[in-house]
């Protein structure tokens, strides 16, 4: 998993888009990451799960004496004030400022305004939509669609935060475990508050169907499963199955496989199997395979991750 310290220019092209730099053409989309673009805010420390929009990732930034908007974000965003903060506020909401140790949640599709009239420090976790819903469904075993992310403006929440303040100290040292770990942390606080809905949703796989699909999955991670079989575990023509599992779990069947049989290598890479082996025991046909979807998924080959766990 890549580690990348950053201040006004990179090669990188997504991490360029996100901090101003210049990056190939193709379009940017909105998201809290645009910020960044205004001279005032600088990246110190940049983190990501991979290198593909769509993956989570985490950021310390600093800023100073400016206005900032977010129109309609793509994308979720979790914030920690690590230092100052004081002279921080939202316009069109109370009179509160930010402070040390104050958290913010910012959903998908929330505007907002900050004015900044003094010098601070926090640390962002950047959520895509999709997979905050898919770690919802995998963590708490519900239906996707049943994800609430409150939003929160300078709160008290000293589980989340110290969940972010050590996702803070693990971007600042690059530890890519440690990071992971806090990122699980402070999603699942921030997504608990969806567990106890059970509103009345239409479509999508019942709770029952969803566990036996869950369970065979894991226990033909090993073998090569196909569409076909796991609409067969839901009883389920495959044409139905591949749109509910979508509705319940926020992603296709093909891309909640291949995350788990790259989980199941990741687990399986603390310990000392050759890693042709461990390709094997994921279900991938050969170590090269399981070396190309492994560094798409992580940003890391599997050779690199053991040595980097090692460490």
């Amino acid at each position: 998993m890549p580690f990348l310290a950053v201040e006004r220019a990179c090669e990188d092209p997504l991490l360029a888009r996100k901090i101003g730099a210049k990056a190939p053409s193709g379009g940017d989309r909105p998201d809290t990451f645009h910020a960044a673009l205004r001279p005032a805010f600088r990246v110190r420390r940049a983190f990501g799960l991979a290198q593909r929009p769509r993956d989570a990732s985490a950021a310390i930034w600093t800023n100073a004496r400016d206005r900032v908007r977010y129109e309609r974000p793509q994308g979720h965003t979790i914030s920690l004030y690590l230092r100052g903060g004081e002279g921080t506020r939202r316009l069109g909401r109370q009179m509160a400022s930010g402070r040390p140790g104050a958290v913010c949640v910012l959903p998908q599709g929330h505007s907002s305004e900050w004015e900044i009239s003094d010098t601070f420090e926090f640390v962002h976790l950047y959520l895509p939509d999709a997979e905050a819903r898919r770690y919802f469904a995998e963590a708490f075993e519900r239906d996707a669609r049943l994800m609430v992310l409150p939003e929160a403006t300078f709160s008290d929440q000293p589980r989340l935060a110290l969940a972010m303040e050590r996702l803070a100290g693990a971007v600042r040292s690059g530890e890519s475990l440690a990071a992971e770990e806090a990122m699980g942390e402070a999603l699942g606080l921030c997504l608990s508050a969806g567990v106890g809905a059970r509103p009345c949703l239409k479509g999508g796989l019942a709770p029952h169907l969803r566990r036996r699909v869950i369970d065979h999955v894991e226990a033909g991670l090993e073998d090569a499963l196909r569409l076909d079989d796991l609409a067969d575990a839901a009883g389920l023509s495959a044409f139905h199955f591949q749109r509910m599992f979508r509705e319940s779990f926020g992603v296709s069947p093909h891309s909640y496989v291949r995350r788990r049989r790259v989980e199941r290598a990741l687990h399986l890479l603390a310990g000392a199997g050759a890693i042709a082996e461990i390709a094997f025991a994921c279900g991938f046909t050969s170590q090269s395979q399981l070396t190309r979807v492994f560094k798409a998924e992580t940003g890391l080959t599997p050779a690199c991750y053991r040595a980097a766990a090692k460490a």
